[in-house]
């Protein structure tokens, strides 16, 4: 169960900058009610040392979350950067989420696809669910209930 006492981590995929895609994940994170989570990623500052120095850096904030989120667009911005962080995802084990570039219908590569575990637009419900189903394992209804009160 996600609660303010224990948040929900997750590292969202950057290029080393807060652009508005970045941003925009936590305006749709923080417009949902009951949710909390706590964010490992640091896009700012890029570390000096080159390539490596970069990559370990990037290691470090991925390792505490319990699910990656990758951003479509960073994909054809920072293909290689973007890559690498899915894929070290993956080797240590952490869901990765895949949003959708965000008002466009262009094409996901299929090299970024096969990393995902899922696929999803750019919405506060589907990302919240995805996050209760694979970082917490959550069983995740699919339909709302709406209750109606006879008189």
């Amino acid at each position: 169960m996600i609660s303010q006492s224990d948040p929900v981590r997750i590292f969202v995929g950057h290029l080393w900058a807060a652009d508005d895609d970045y941003l925009r994940v936590f305006e749709y994170l923080e417009s949902a009610r009951h949710f909390y989570y706590s964010n490992s990623a640091r896009p700012e500052p890029r570390p000096p040392g080159g390539r490596e120095a970069e990559r370990e850096e990037l290691r470090r904030q991925i390792i505490p979350a319990e699910a990656v989120i990758i951003v479509a667009s960073h994909h054809r911005r920072g293909p290689e950067l973007i890559e690498f962080q899915a894929r070290f995802a993956k080797t240590a084990k952490k869901p990765v989420i895949l949003l959708m570039s965000f008002g466009s219908t262009s094409v996901i590569s299929r090299d970024l696809q096969a990393l995902a575990d899922v696929t999803i637009d750019w919405s506060e419900r589907a990302l919240t669910e995805a996050l209760r189903e694979y970082a917490r394992h959550e069983q995740i209804p699919k339909w709302d209930t709406i209750e109606f009160k006879l008189d």
